[in-house]
C-alpha cells in the first residue's frame, strides 16, 4: 500500500467564469466567489440546475480555466488536471479495454508505482468497497452501482489531498444510491480526505457533509453555506436531520423560482 498523504485544504478567491457562445454573446456562468474549504472537510455544492455547481467544480479540477480569480490546493494554484486530485464523475468514466483492477490501478501506474504495489493498493480499495472478486472482470460486465465503485475505489487509490465528485450517484437508483452513501461516507471517515461533492440531492447534501454552500440560480455564486453538525451516522426520518433539510430548502426556494419565472416557492414543508 501506498504511503497516506494528508489531505490538504481548498481556497477559492473571486473565481468567476464567463462563456461565449457561437453568437459571441457572453454568458456570466460563475460570479465571483471566495471558499475556504479545511482539510478532510466534506462540503456540498448544492443549487438550482444550471446555476453553475458543475462549472465551479470543474474549474477547481482544473478541467476548465477560470475567466477571473484563482483556487488554490495547499499553496499550489490550481492549473489542469492533477494527478494528486481525485476525480469521481457521474458516468463513471472507467476504461472498458482494462480490468476492474487495472482501471483502480491507473493513476497508481501514471504516480510511477510499481507493478507489485500497484496490484495490491488496488485490490486493497477494492476489498473497501466490496469488489475484490471482481478485480480481474471487465467492466462491461458489472453494474452501474458496481462501475460507480470502481470509480470510487480509483479516486482513493492515489491517496490524492482533494477529491471532486461531480453527481456521483445522480444515475442510480435509490437503494443503490442509498448503499454508496453510507460506502462513501465509510471510506471518507476512514481517510478523511478533503471532498467537494456536487449533488441535486437535498436529503444527499445532508447526509454526507460537514458543511454545504447553496448557490443561486445562474449566474451562480455561494448564497448561503449551511453547517451540518450532525453526528453520523445521520438518520433521514429524525428531527434534527429534517431541520437541516429545511434550512437548505429555504434558502433554494427563491432560487428555483427565479429558475422557473415562478412566485416563491415554499418547499420547506414535510
Amino acid at each position: 500500500m501506498m504511503t497516506a498523504v494528508a489531505a490538504k485544504g481548498l481556497s477559492i478567491r473571486g473565481l468567476a467564469k464567463t462563456f461565449q457562445t457561437v453568437s459571441g454573446e457572453e454568458v456570466v456562468a460563475v460570479l465571483p466567489t471566495s471558499i475556504d474549504v479545511a482539510p478532510g472537510e466534506f462540503v456540498t455544492l448544492v443549487g438550482p440546475s444550471g446555476c453553475g455547481k458543475s462549472t465551479l467544480l470543474n474549474i477547481l479540477a482544473g478541467f476548465v480555466k477560470p475567466t477571473a480569480g484563482m483556487a488554490l490546493v495547499g499553496d499550489e494554484p490550481i492549473t489542469r488536471p492533477d494527478i494528486d486530485h481525485g476525480m469521481v464523475f457521474q458516468d463513471y468514466a472507467l476504461f472498458p479495454w482494462l480490468s476492474v483492477s487495472e482501471n483502480v490501478e491507473f493513476g497508481l501506474e501514471r504516480k510511477g508505482i510499481g507493478k507489485a504495489e500497484r496490484r495490491a493498493t488496488a485490490l486493497a480499495y477494492l476489498k473497501t468497497v466490496g469488489l475484490q472478486d471482481f478485480a480481474d472482470k471487465r467492466t462491461h460486465e458489472l453494474s452501474g452501482g458496481m462501475k460507480q465503485r470502481v470509480a470510487i475505489a480509483r479516486a482513493f487509490a492515489t491517496e490524492p489531498s482533494v477529491i471532486f465528485m461531480d453527481e456521483p450517484f445522480g444515475a442510480l437508483d435509490a437503494l443503490t444510491r442509498r448503499f454508496l452513501q453510507e460506502q462513501l461516507l465509510g471510506i471518507w471517515q476512514k481517510h478523511k480526505k478533503t471532498i467537494v461533492f456536487v449533488t441535486h440531492s437535498v436529503q444527499e447534501a445532508v447526509f454526507l457533509s460537514d458543511r454545504i454552500l447553496v448557490m443561486t440560480a445562474r449566474p451562480g455564486r455561494v448564497k448561503a453555506v449551511i453547517k451540518v453538525d450532525l453526528q453520523h451516522r445521520r438518520d433521514f426520518r429524525s428531527a434534527p436531520f429534517r431541520d437541516r433539510e429545511r434550512e437548505v430548502f429555504e434558502q433554494l426556494d427563491e432560487e428555483l423560482a427565479k429558475t422557473f419565472n415562478l412566485e416563491a416557492l415554499d418547499l420547506s414543508h414535510d
